[in-house]
């Protein structure tokens, strides 16, 4: 049943041959990979505008400016990461650069912040979308947290089937969401300018709650930089692009630059000029406010809202996309649970999006799906891992040398420079809103990651290790467990006997007296030939004593293996399993970390019922041959007896 259900829901399997085909074109490779990236200009003047607001209107006079300043660091950060792709073409971004230019803890740092990074764009993507939703359709409002749990689930799904698929279905929300912005922006500016749209009421008699001071604008500067994340995802995924995978990764970044600092200036600018004024408790954004000024409140401006959902909605699928191919790179060197690299049925790293859903999930139920609560969070990751990876950028120009590489190496210089002080600048503002819980994560993240590499390193090295002793024969004895006298325990007696003919055992535990004569009598009676061994247990504990009973044939003689033989039967169906107590699973799993024992399962299959006999067997109707007439007379009649009914005469 669940394989049905999962075959409905991600499709059939796919061979590995087929991964060269799943690779992404440049078109597709824009909505999978910069959704994130363009999402952001549908709140990051949001977070400008509730930043300035406390200064009254000359506060939100300095919107664009700041604006300004956040363009300029995506040029300088968008033209740096150009450059890692064509350096490193075989993906991991921020992990790989710091990692092989700064060393261990650089790099894990790196990977802890672009992890965090990539939980926080599918909660904050998502909740930012459902408010969208929530500004168009007051009947939303007070939903917020179910709805933005099912639309994760819905992108989790859509990934699960695989990346050229649901780049397929994420190319249309993303396109559309880019028309209409830019529909948006030009009919704004156009309709300003001919002065058909008239700007909302003045904002100069706006209440001053705190002068504008330089800490005004830089908590304005440090929510606005919520604008450039997501600019690494494309560098993380470069291997995912059709061949030559460098160049065309690099084409899709500059498109995503261009589009993303184009709508974000002419929104802020809009804003501006329409006199936008955002609170926190308004229950509405700011491109709603200017959707409903530019559009008016019809058709258009409805679009405009669904589509804002939408491309937030996928700006979750950024996050998809790399979060698996991140955490799989680092499994593979040993940081993180094997089980990321594990690739699933659809060529996708399906643990890698199964975890990433829980965690955004259950992030969006603590917080309450509130975007203000959550931005926060967001920036510090995307800042510190943009530092560390042009910081590791400057180290490889000047280890590699190459053509032109001074200026290749200023670029990424400037770029680490610039996104340090933004690091910087977001870290202190937001602290107190809730910046030191990726502060304090990314440390703990480090720890947890090098511990698991010690696990990988001693497991390793204890497997490699070979004792003199290994070599010696070893002394097999093998155990039956006995829950009672039935075929399984007879299959079971027999293949002990194969394994090991003159060192078998059969045990039962006795829990009641009278089962337990009955068990006697029986064993007696078929004349088995292994000797049952009793094991009394006065508080009925079947688990405690046989495992006291194997530790005791193992300490008896050195160089051994016991093997215990757990016959067990399988009913088929699902609800058969609850109506029995699973003692063999339990012994199982129990045996399992018991030193020198094997554990044997005998499985022996059982019908829901049991087996009809089969119906009498219908004879077929007999055809003769009617031979010649010369031949008539010649040929031999041949009777066999109880071939017909014997109320049924012989046919002529």
């Amino acid at each position: 049943m669940l394989t049905k259900v999962k075959r409905t829901l991600i499709g059939r399997p796919m061979p590995s041959a087929q991964a060269i085909h799943e690779r992404l074109s440049k078109r597709v490779g824009l909505a999978v990979f910069s959704s994130d990236a363009m999402s952001s200009s549908a709140y990051a003047t949001d977070e400008i505008l509730l930043a300035l607001v406390v200064a009254g209107s000359i506060g939100l006079s300095k919107s664009i400016w700041v604006g300004l300043a956040i363009f300029a660091i995506l040029v300088i950060v968008s033209t740096s990461y150009a450059q890692t792709i064509r350096a490193y073409p075989s993906g991991g971004g921020s992990y790989i650069v710091s990692r092989a230019n700064l060393g261990v803890l650089p790099g894990l740092a790196a990977g802890a912040a672009l992890l965090i990074d990539y939980v926080m764009t599918v909660a904050v993507s998502i909740a930012a979308g459902v408010a969208a939703l929530a500004a168009a359709f007051p009947a939303v409002r007070g939903h917020e947290t179910g709805v933005c749990v099912a639309l994760i689930a819905l992108v989790a799904v859509a990934n699960l089937r695989g990346v050229r698929e649901s780049g397929f279905i994420f190319s249309i929300p993303t396109y559309s969401f880019i028309f209409c912005a830019v529909a948006l922006v030009l009919v704004g500016v156009i309709r300003l300018l001919t002065g058909t749209v008239s700007a909302y009421p003045s904002t100069v008699a706006l209440p001053v709650m705190e002068p504008l001071t330089i800490f005004v604008i830089l908590k304005a500067f440090a929510s606005g930089c919520a604008a450039l994340t997501g600019i690494e995802a494309i560098s993380n995924g470069v291997p995912a692009f059709k061949p030559p995978e460098s160049r065309n990764a690099v084409i899709t970044l500059k498109w995503m630059a261009v589009i993303l600092g184009s709508l974000f200036l002419g929104i802020t600018f809009l804003a501006l000029k329409l006199n936008v004024v955002r609170a926190p408790t308004d229950g509405t954004t700011t491109i709603a406010l200017i959707g409903e000024k530019v559009f008016g409140r019809g058709a258009m401006f409805f679009i405009m809202q669904i589509t804002t959902l939408a491309i937030l909605t996928v700006a979750a699928n950024t996050s998809f996309a790399d979060f698996p191919r991140l955490s799989s790179i680092m499994a593979k060197d040993g940081y993180m649970p094997r089980q990321f690299r594990s690739v699933g049925d659809r060529l996708v790293f399906s643990n890698g999006v199964v975890a990433l859903a829980l965690v955004a999930a259950l992030l969006v139920v603590i917080f309450k799906a509130n975007v203000h609560k959550l931005i926060p969070l967001y920036a510090v990751g995307v800042f510190a891992s943009f530092t560390l990876s042009q910081s590791g950028m400057v180290m490889h120009w000047r280890t590699e040398k190459g053509r032109r590489w001074r200026f290749k190496a200023i670029v990424n210089g400037v770029g680490a420079v610039t996104t340090g002080v933004a690091f910087v600048v977001i870290a202190l503002e937001k602290f107190r809103h809730g910046a030191y819980i990726p502060l304090a994560l990314i440390p703990l993240l480090i720890l947890l990651f090098l511990s698991i590499h010690r696990h990988y390193s001693s497991v390793t090295t204890q497997l490699l290790e070979i004792d003199e002793d290994e070599t010696e024969p070893i002394r097999h004895e093998v155990a039956v467990f006995v829950s009672g006298l039935h075929k399984g325990v007879i299959r079971a007696l027999k293949y002990a006997k194969s394994v090991s003919p003159n060192h078998v055992r059969a045990v039962f535990v006795n829990t009641d007296d009278a089962r337990t004569e009955e068990v006697r009598r029986g064993w007696i009676e078929h004349g088995f030939d292994v000797p049952l061994e009793i094991i009394d247990s006065p508080y009925r504990d079947v688990m405690g004593p046989l495992l006291r009973y194997v530790r005791d044939l193992d300490r008896r003689w050195s160089h051994d293996l016991v093997t215990v033989v757990i016959p067990e039967f399988v009913i088929r169906g699902v609800w058969g399993h609850f109506l029995h107590n699973q003692t063999a699973l339990l012994l199982k799993g129990a045996l399992l970390f018991q030193p020198n024992v094997a554990v044997v399962s005998l499985p022996i299959h059982l019908e829901k019922e049991p087996p009809k006999p089969p119906p009498p067997r219908m004879q077929r109707p007999v055809k003769y041959f009617r031979p010649p007439r010369h031949l008539r007379g010649q040929i031999e009649r041949v009777e066999t007896a109880g071939r017909f009914p014997p109320d049924q005469p012989t046919p002529p």
